[in-house]
């Protein structure tokens, strides 16, 4: 399998092929709306801006399984980040990460790189946190929380994987070696 070999739903319940995606540098993001890292979107939509002309795409799929902060529609969800933060990148239907019904979109990431790019001591401290309230994690591999991050590159490789507390406009350099 590749990460090709996917289908995802746009919010419109449209389904898709990841394949559309080929020849993309990807990051792709499992989101929330009401989570201490929401305000990350600004950081998304900012590279979004910068890269996307140069072959970025960000793929954000709104994720409940965390504290349960992507409440609402897809469309709700959709509405307060445009409202919001401004965001232009695609955003897809509401998934699950883990567990019985995750989507083999995040199955693959996750078995692809196992652990996150935790940086700083600070960080390491929160993630450490998160991993005690995290009820939905539940074997090596599994997302931690909302805004998870996977670098993909224009052959489909996942490059990285990066914790909630990595924030986007840190993984600029990275996606400029990608461009």
């Amino acid at each position: 399998m590749s990460i090709y070999d996917c289908k995802i739903k746009a919010r419109d319940g449209k389904e898709i092929s990841t394949s559309e995606y080929k020849g993309k540098v990807l990051l792709i993001v499992n989101t929330a709306t009401g989570c201490g890292f929401t305000p990350q979107y600004e950081g998304l939509e900012k590279l979004y801006k910068e890269y996307h002309d140069k072959g970025l795409e960000i793929l954000d799929f709104p994720c409940n399984q965390f504290g349960s902060q992507a409440p609402g529609s897809d469309d709700e969800i959709h509405n307060f980040c445009t409202l919001k933060y401004n965001t232009s990148f695609d955003q897809f239907a509401k998934i699950d990460v883990n567990g019985e019904n995750e989507h083999p979109l995040f199955s693959f990431l996750k078995n692809e790189i196992k652990e996150d790019v935790i940086d700083g001591l600070k960080n390491k401290m929160a993630m450490a946190a998160i991993d005690k309230i995290s009820t939905t994690c539940t074997k090596e591999g599994d997302i931690k929380w909302n805004f998870t991050k996977f670098l993909v590159d224009r052959e489909g490789n996942v490059v990285e994987r990066y914790s909630p507390t990595y924030k986007p406009e840190d993984i600029e350099g990275k996606i400029e070696e990608l461009i």
